[in-house]
């Protein structure tokens, strides 16, 4: 239910959903503020939460707000960024349709919307296998590991991981990315080869092979 709260003097929209729960929760993502409570809750309870809540609430609107969005559009003449450049569908002389860097030539093509993002998801899906695969290949030599096996990974919230049997996954998201920031991920996750945790240790890991860090992750940050 699409309901309004106005709060820290701006008028708010947010999802309220009832459900089995026991207590009032709060997410905010790139859709905006959703509520959920618990199936009894009266509104009024809601709206005092709000608002002792309003700056932690008008605060991460607006973090969310000035996030650069790499969400796909499956439209036509959509551009999808490839290691931070951006391609798009193309049809060649003879009519072969395949990716291409953006130009200023049309290219419009009669794919369906789940055709266009077939073809491109299968293209980026190609793409991040092989530059993942190159990557941990150079930052295993340097961190004196191993190279380990990886998977890609549809997580909402993470670049990636590492688990305890030494298999990485890496976000499919990051074959979008600009290369520097590939490169940070996953000097991350085959950090914690040798350090599981986010110690002194491991940041020393880190930057021992990939010395701006601290500025990759504040740039990573500015992706929804």
């Amino acid at each position: 239910m699409q309901c309004y709260a106005h709060l820290n003097g701006q008028d708010i929209a947010y999802i309220l959903k009832r459900c089995q729960r026991k207590s009032i929760g709060l997410k905010i993502d790139r859709f905006g503020l959703i509520v959920s409570i618990p199936l009894k809750a009266p509104i009024p309870r809601v709206e005092s939460v709000l608002q002792d809540k309003a700056g932690w609430i008008t605060r991460k609107l607006e973090q969310w707000k000035n996030k650069k969005t790499i969400e796909p559009v499956w439209s036509d003449r959509a551009s999808y960024p490839l290691l931070g450049e951006p391609w798009q569908i193309a049809i060649s002389t003879s009519g072969e349709v395949h990716m291409a860097p953006l130009s200023a030539e049309e290219t419009g093509t009669t794919l369906t919307s789940h055709q266009r993002e077939k073809f491109v998801m299968a293209w980026y899906h190609r793409q991040a296998i092989t530059h993942f695969k190159e990557r941990l290949i150079v930052y295993a030599e340097k961190l004196g590991v191993p190279c380990p096996p990886f998977r890609l990974s549809r997580a909402k919230t993470r670049w990636g991981s590492c688990n305890a049997h030494g298999i990485i996954h890496l976000n499919w998201r990051l074959i979008q990315m600009p290369p520097h920031l590939v490169d940070y991920v996953i000097a991350h996750e085959l950090s914690h080869l040798i350090e599981m945790n986010h110690s002194a240790a491991f940041w020393k890991q880190v930057e021992s092979v990939y010395p701006e860090y601290l500025m990759a992750r504040k740039e990573l940050k500015e992706y929804g």
